[in-house]
């Protein structure tokens, strides 16, 4: 089921969302002896992320509403504490505040790689939990690695290789020149020196490359080099409203270079909207993905928001529903035990995909299958919402999940202490 077929933007499939995710005729919650769970979150509100980070919160409130309406967890309340995290220095300090003064059992949230290292340098210390949910850099898995966090969110070699294979099967790749574009800070960096250890490997070069200041509204200097140098694609590193900014002046300019890249929020494409909205890309997870549990988590987000979730939406969903899954197995908010948990083999969640997830424990990247989205000419998009198709999972049904963080960037990791 696809909101193609099915959307009605006042009332899309009213009927059946909450049950189908289990939260009707829930017991009540018990008034356990130990008192409510206090989890954190904290992500961008405001900024070039700010629109993904509204979909974060939406979704975190989403998760404690029907883990409590499903008698808590063990029968004790969920309760969130939301903050803005604004920058890397502004994250530490409410990430401190929230471990020293709210004593919360962990934190869940984040977008900017920038600020979820200082996040985890902050929850290291007093050794509390940090699930990241949106923070893709490669070295957050590698050199910067930390024991206490662990990453929903999939990592920047996953898109990487899933999106390659991808231009590698269009003939974009081999013998080819891309011109690139990436957003001059931690993720886009990252994201670069993937970008071009695939291109080495598989035959490509580069045409030209610019870093773009993550405040830049005007790409106007940047479509005069891409009209110059003729690349064979156009591959964007970029983040937040800064690929809606690129997409809407793309078309102005009246270019039509093929456009890609290896990250991707599908709240960009919508506000893009269909006219502008190109190119192939990887998303970790959208609306489309035609499984139960993704439907009715699709159907229950669109009942309370009147619109269907962001891929970043799930991730901060997940996150929650992650953390409480091991609160009950392990019987308890320790981080060591939590931690124990996640890193050994019974630690198995559904993803709303086809397969169980689980946590690498060399690394605590969740290994899960992605998805590819391309964009439909404006004409086919019957509403505002599916101006894009999704493929199939992947890596293929008979490649181990493993396959997706081949080649990663970012140095090895090693957990201390």
């Amino acid at each position: 089921m696809t909101l193609r077929s099915n959307f009605d933007r006042r009332g899309f499939l009213r009927t059946t969302g909450a049950a189908a995710l289990g939260t009707l005729a829930a017991p009540s919650i018990l008034r356990a002896q130990d008192g409510p769970i206090v989890i954190g979150h904290l992500t961008p509100r405001t900024g070039f992320l700010g629109p993904l980070g509204e979909y974060a919160v939406m979704a975190a409130d989403l998760a404690a509403e029907e883990i409590n309406a499903a008698g808590g967890i063990d029968g004790r309340e969920l309760q969130l504490i939301k903050e803005d995290s604004v920058n890397p220095q502004t994250a530490s300090t409410k990430a401190e505040r929230m471990i020293d003064r709210d004593k919360v059992a962990a934190i869940v949230g984040e977008i900017s790689s920038a600020s979820a290292l200082t996040i985890a340098q902050t929850v290291e210390r007093g050794k509390t939990l940090f699930l990241n949910t949106g923070a893709n850099s490669d070295a957050l898995r590698g050199a910067d690695c930390k024991r206490h966090m662990f990453h929903v969110e999939t990592q920047n070699a996953m898109y990487v290789n899933a999106e390659g294979q991808h231009l590698l099967q269009n003939g974009l790749v081999e013998g080819k020149k891309w011109y690139v574009l990436t957003a001059d800070y931690a993720f886009g960096h990252d994201l670069l020196a993937g970008a071009k250890a695939f291109l080495e490997r598989n035959g490509g070069s580069i045409a030209g490359e610019d870093l773009v200041p993550t405040d830049a509204t005007d790409f106007s200097s940047f479509m005069l080099k891409i009209r110059a140098a003729e690349p064979d694609l156009v591959a964007l590193n970029l983040a937040g409203t800064q690929i809606t900014s690129f997409f809407k002046q793309y078309g102005e300019f009246g270019l039509d270079f093929p456009v890609g890249g290896f990250g991707f929020d599908t709240a960009m494409a919508w506000a893009a909207g269909a006219q502008n909205f190109r190119g192939t890309w990887p998303c970790v997870w959208n609306h489309q993905i035609d499984t139960e549990r993704s439907q009715a988590f699709t159907k229950a987000f669109t009942d309370k928001y009147g619109k269907p979730p962001e891929n970043q939406a799930w991730g901060d969903y997940m996150a929650i529903q992650i953390l409480a899954q091991a609160i009950r197995e392990t019987k308890g908010t320790d981080a060591a035990a939590i931690i124990e948990y996640f890193e050994g083999p019974d630690a198995k969640f559904d993803m709303m995909k086809t397969r169980e997830g689980y946590f690498n424990p060399e690394n605590h990247q969740l290994l899960q299958e992605i998805y590819a989205i391309t964009a439909v000419p404006a004409s086919d998009a019957e509403n505002e919402w599916d101006i894009f198709t999704t493929s199939g999972p992947l890596p293929a049904p008979d490649q181990p999940l493993e396959s997706l963080i081949a080649d990663a960037v970012g140095g090895s990791c090693s957990f201390s202490g």
